[in-house]
C-alpha cells in the first residue's frame, strides 16, 4: 500500500474577502490544466458556491478543507489521497489569510502549503508591496510562495508592482481589471457554474492572461503524510437514498455523497423543480441551496409535493437541511413579499431579509450523536415546534441553530457535514 506522497502544492490567500480568490484560483488552475497536468482544487472552509467553479476549471471534485469541522485527520487523508493522483493540488483559502479559528493560515502551517498571496491591486501601487510584506512577515514560519496581483489597471501598472517587490519574493503575474473575468455573485455569495452559460469562456480568458504576464513554474512539493480511512462496512448496502440536486438544491459536501456510497447506499439525483415524481428510494435527503428563487415553480409542482409527503407518511427517513428545510415549511415569503405554500411537512414559516441572518460553525448532539456542520443563511424561521437540540458555536458566537425532528424527518439549517460522525449518518438515513 502507497506510504507519503509528494505533490506541488499552493494555498491560496488573501488580505480580505473580496480580493478574487475564487478567480486566481480557478484561472490557476485552468492554467495548468492547459499544460496537461493533472490538478486537484481544495476549498477552505464550509463553502459550497466557490467549489463549483474551481470543479469547472479543475475537471474534478473539489472538497472542502477545515481543521474543525473536518478535522486534521480528515484534512491529512483528503490531501494525501489527492496528492498519489494529481500533479498539482491548489487550496483556495477562506476570508482573509489569518482570519477566523482556525484560519486558512493554520492549514497551510498544519501541512506545510506554501502560501500564495492574492491582493486586489485596484487603486493601489507601492502600497502593494508593504501589504505583501506584511503578509509574508506577519507569522514567522509561514510558508510562502509569492504573491500575485488582482485587478490591474494596465501591464505597465502590473511592472510598477512587480518591481515594487522586496528582493527575493516571487511575482506570480497578474490579472486584469477586466468584466470577462469576473464572477458574478448574489446574496449567498458566487453565482453556481451551472448557471453560468459563458463560465468556460471566463475561465480560459482569467487562464490566458495569467500565463501572459508572468511564469507559472509549479510550486515545491509537499510530503503529504499517509492517512488511511477508518472501517467502514455497509451498513447502508441496498439503501436507496434519493438526492435533490438541481439550481435550487446543490448545497451538499461531495465527501457526504462519497460517505453514503462508501457505507454502501446508492445514491439516487432527482430534481423538486423539473420531476413529477420521487424516484423509487428508501430514504430522502434535501441539501440547501435556493428555494428562494423558484418558489412559484416549487409551490406548482404539486406531484413531487404529495411524492415527498407520501414518503412522510411512510414513515421513511427525510434529511432536510437549509434551503431542504425551508421546502418542508407550511409557507415561504421572499424579498418581494410573495408568499407561497409548500409542503406542510415542518409548522411553520421562514421569511427572506436582504440582512444575513446567520454564519457560524455549529456543533449538535443528537440523540444519535455528535455531527459537526455550519449555517450559513438570509432568512428567518418561525415555528410552533420545539427544537430536538439546538447547535453550539465552537468560536463563541451566539448563533444556536435547531434541529427539529418529526418522526423520520430530521431538518436543521445546519449543513451536516455527516463525515464527521459517519455512525449518526447511517441512523438518520437508514430505513
Amino acid at each position: 500500500m502507497a506510504g507519503n506522497a509528494a505533490c506541488p502544492a499552493l494555498l491560496i490567500a488573501a488580505p480580505a474577502s473580496g480580493q478574487g480568490k475564487t478567480t486566481v484560483t480557478a484561472a490557476l488552475a485552468r492554467a495548468y490544466r492547459g499544460r496537461g497536468l493533472r490538478v486537484r482544487v481544495f476549498k477552505c472552509g464550509p463553502d459550497f458556491l466557490d467549489p463549483t467553479i474551481l470543479a469547472r476549471a479543475s475537471g474534478q471534485p473539489v472538497y472542502q478543507l477545515d481543521l474543525w469541522m473536518i478535522g486534521e485527520d480528515g484534512c491529512r487523508r483528503l490531501l494525501w489521497q489527492a496528492a498519489q493522483q494529481a500533479d498539482l493540488i491548489l487550496v483556495e483559502g477562506v476570508m482573509g489569510l489569518f482570519d477566523g479559528q482556525p484560519s486558512a493560515a493554520d492549514l497551510a502551517s498544519c501541512f506545510g502549503i506554501p502560501v500564495m498571496a492574492v491582493i486586489d491591486a485596484s487603486g493601489m501601487a507601492q502600497t502593494f508591496a508593504a501589504l505583501a510584506h506584511g503578509l509574508v512577515t506577519f507569522r514567522p514560519g509561514l510558508p510562502f510562495a509569492g504573491v500575485l496581483a488582482n485587478r490591474v489597471g494596465s501591464a505597465g501598472h502590473a511592472r510598477i508592482l512587480r518591481d515594487s517587490l522586496p528582493v527575493g519574493m516571487h511575482w506570480y503575474g497578474a490579472l486584469p481589471r477586466d468584466n470577462a473575468i469576473e464572477l458574478p455573485s448574489r446574496h449567498l455569495g458566487l453565482l453556481q457554474a451551472a448557471e453560468l452559460d459563458d463560465l468556460d469562456a471566463r475561465l480560459d480568458h482569467a487562464a490566458s492572461a495569467l500565463s501572459e504576464s508572468a511564469e507559472l513554474p509549479l510550486p515545491l512539493a509537499v510530503d503529504f503524510v499517509r492517512s488511511d480511512p477508518p472501517g467502514s462496512g455497509q451498513p447502508l448496502a441496498g439503501v436507496r437514498i434519493g438526492v435533490a440536486r438541481d439550481l435550487c438544491f446543490a448545497f451538499i459536501y461531495q465527501a457526504n455523497l462519497d460517505l453514503l456510497r462508501a457505507r454502501g447506499a446508492e445514491l439516487v439525483f432527482f430534481s423538486p423543480l423539473a420531476d413529477e415524481c420521487l424516484p423509487a428510494i428508501d430514504s430522502l435527503y434535501l441539501p440547501g441551496g435556493y428555494p428562494e428563487l423558484s418558489l412559484r415553480r416549487l409551490h406548482g409542482n404539486q406531484g413531487m409535493a404529495e411524492a415527498i409527503r407520501a414518503h412522510h407518511r411512510a414513515g421513511k427517513p427525510i434529511l432536510a437541511e437549509c434551503g431542504g428545510m425551508l421546502y418542508l415549511l407550511d409557507s415561504l415569503l421572499d424579498l418581494a413579499g410573495e408568499r407561497r405554500s409548500l409542503l406542510g411537512l415542518l409548522p411553520g414559516e421562514a421569511r427572506m431579509q436582504k440582512r444575513l441572518a446567520a454564519l457560524a460553525l455549529q456543533e449538535v448532539e443528537l440523540p444519535e450523536g455528535r455531527l459537526r456542520g455550519h449555517s450559513f443563511h438570509h432568512s428567518t424561521l418561525d415555528s410552533p415546534l420545539l427544537p430536538l437540540a439546538l447547535g453550539e458555536c465552537p468560536n463563541g458566537r451566539g448563533t444556536r441553530e435547531a434541529v427539529y425532528r418529526l418522526g423520520r424527518l430530521t431538518a436543521s439549517y445546519i449543513h451536516f457535514y455527516l463525515p464527521s460522525n459517519p455512525a449518526v449518518a447511517v441512523e438518520l438515513l437508514r430505513p
